[in-house]
């Protein structure tokens, strides 16, 4: 039978600060320590007997006789978002920082986006994607005006209501933002944030959508579609990828479906590469602080991937466990950190050893495990 790969990206899973982490002001994070520390002991079974307590000292976690390929990753280049931090486990090295805007968006920018959309302007400054509903959501409704903001990250986001503004409207918004966002504004990504509800309840929908600037460069996924291999996403990483080197995507607006999506994958495909997103331990918990709901999401996953164990053929199907980027729930802030990644990868030979290395050790040891050959990009095989 057919080889397969299956990485799952937990988001914003940080392993400790990376030695520029202070350049970021995150000098000190440590996402999964410092969520030891502060539940008094994370309960993760299946990843403790992996080797997730072999990597670093956690509470709760410890080390395992059983474990896998274990280590922490580095990025090679700048940035702790979504879209480098899943560009470079796949080879792809951002060779400048992506342009961000602390302070909002120019006048100039303010002006196209309500020449192209027909409607006005709100907030246009940094902000939290649930507090900006929550401050801007009726006034949006009383006014009909688009709710524009950004965050440390290199974005620009659209929220609205889908009563105001139908999705397919906002999505349309969104695209000719897209098209403005070009040049010295390039922003790495343009992110629809759908929400219903009445004020005081807002809540978002899954009808989240990101279009993204397309890699610069080439990356394992195109690298494994050469050699005839298919490529699935699950989640939001076909979006971060533009479409780039993916043969088909899955939805994954929550844990719960991504996980779903990846366990019918593992169930029914006969060869090829899986690249799943799981969002809430970022979007959900991270970004609000929110130390139990980040352990309930781990320890879901964890569930999951005992499941998985059961059914995947170490000498066929090859796992990799990773993050993309730290989000410590525990820091005063409430934006991504520039952390190292966790790595666990569970395969035939693997001998337990420890690997540490560049995030695009990841994407380099797919192509090899899937192929049986090496590419020309970043990244050295732990396979």
């Amino acid at each position: 039978m057919s080889k397969r790969a299956f990485v799952i990206v937990i988001d914003a899973c940080g392993a400790g600060a990376l030695p520029d982490a202070a350049d970021y002001g995150d000098e000190g994070t440590n996402t999964l320590q410092h969520l030891s520390e502060a539940t008094g002991g994370l309960d993760l079974p299946v990843l403790q007997q992996l080797g997730l307590g072999d990597i670093l000292p956690l509470v709760g976690v410890a080390p395992s006789p059983d474990r896998v390929v274990h280590g922490r990753l580095h990025p090679l280049g700048p940035g702790k978002d979504t879209i480098t931090g899943h560009w470079e486990l796949m080879g792809v090295v951002t060779p400048q920082p992506l342009r961000t805007y602390p302070d909002g968006f120019p006048p100039e920018i303010i002006d196209e986006l309500r020449d192209a959309t027909g409607r006005g302007v709100l907030c246009n400054r940094t902000y939290s994607g649930t507090g900006v509903i929550e401050d801007f959501g009726e006034q949006h409704l009383a006014t009909g005006d688009l709710i524009v903001y950004t965050s440390a990250d290199s974005v620009l986001q659209i929220a609205a209501h889908v009563d105001e503004v139908p999705p397919a409207e906002l999505y349309a918004a969104c695209a000719a933002a897209r098209e403005i966002m070009h040049g010295e504004h390039a922003v790495g990504r343009v992110i629809a944030r759908p929400f219903k509800g009445s004020p005081g309840a807002f809540v978002r929908t899954d009808g989240r959508k990101d279009l993204a600037l397309p890699p610069p460069g080439r990356s394992y996924m195109q690298e494994l579609q050469a050699a005839g291999v298919p490529v699935h996403t699950v989640g939001k990483i076909g979006q971060v990828f533009d479409g780039v080197g993916v043969d088909r995507q899955h939805k994954g607006p929550t844990n719960a479906r991504a996980l779903a999506a990846t366990a019918e994958l593992i169930d029914s495909l006969e060869g090829g590469f899986v690249f799943t997103n799981l969002v809430e331990t970022d979007q959900v918990y991270g970004h609000r602080n929110d130390v139990p709901g980040y352990h309930g999401a781990l320890k879901a996953i964890d569930a999951e991937v005992g499941e998985w164990l059961e059914r995947l053929d170490p000498a066929r199907d090859l796992l990799v466990i990773t993050a993309d980027h730290g989000c410590d729930p525990t820091t005063p802030g409430t934006d991504h950190t520039r952390e190292h990644a966790p790595l666990l990868a569970r395969f035939d030979g693997h001998g337990g050893k420890r690997h540490d290395g560049p995030f695009a050790d990841v994407g380099a040891s797919v192509l090899r495990w899937l192929t049986g050959r090496d590419a020309a990009l970043p990244g050295t095989p732990f396979v």
